[in-house]
């Protein structure tokens, strides 16, 4: 296997370490940066994140990495969202009224219905035929957020179920990929996806 350099994308909204040392363990190197120059030097953009959308597009704004992820996409390489990195890639969100995101993966990001929270374990249930989830299919990760990205159907690769509906937990449009739940805080399962998220699409 080809030793994979990550770009984690750090722009203030923590969870850094937790997947840092996650990707150490798989044995990818890492580098940590909010630099473009930087980035150019990696294999795969990881874009981890907790905390509210609004703050975290102005932060993307601020360090000017909005239009150059939209180009690193656009060049055919490979982005991955984790938690709020994931809804950032939406076309936009209403968490504290209306604020545009990167626009990489078409859909809106909106509270969750009929329950304030989705914390704790939850099974994926895969909905599209995409061989980088095929093997996780029933696994349970670990989830905590409270909006949720609803996306068109074609780009829908995983949900959960909460209580008596669904929620699009996994996302995919070509080279770019969103994950709502952490695999790096999933143990076996999360360490084997992020493995496979990774290869794959640095093998696509």
């Amino acid at each position: 296997m080809t030793l994979r350099t990550i770009g984690l994308v750090d722009y203030g909204a923590g969870n850094i370490a937790s997947v840092y040392r996650s990707l150490h363990r798989l044995g990818f190197r890492c580098r940590v940066s909010n630099t473009p120059a930087v980035f150019e030097q990696t294999d795969l953009l990881l874009m981890p994140g907790v905390g509210a959308f609004p703050s975290a597009m102005e932060a993307l704004q601020r360090l000017e990495l909005v239009q150059y992820l939209r180009d690193w996409v656009s060049r055919g390489k490979p982005l991955v969202g984790i938690c709020l990195g994931m809804q950032l890639l939406a076309d936009s969100s209403t968490e504290y009224g209306t604020t545009a995101g990167l626009g990489l993966i078409p859909g809106r990001v909106n509270a969750i219905d009929q329950s304030d929270w989705h914390i704790g374990w939850n099974a994926l249930e895969i909905v599209n035929d995409d061989p980088i989830f095929k093997a996780s299919g029933g696994q349970s990760f670990y989830f905590n957020h409270s909006y949720v990205f609803n996306s068109e159907p074609e780009h829908r690769v995983a949900v959960a179920r909460l209580e008596s509906h669904s929620l699009t937990v996994a996302v995919r449009r070509e080279n770019c990929i969103g994950m709502q739940f952490h695999p790096e805080k999933s143990q076996a399962a999360g360490a084997a996806l992020l493995s496979n998220v990774i290869e794959g699409l640095c093998n696509a």
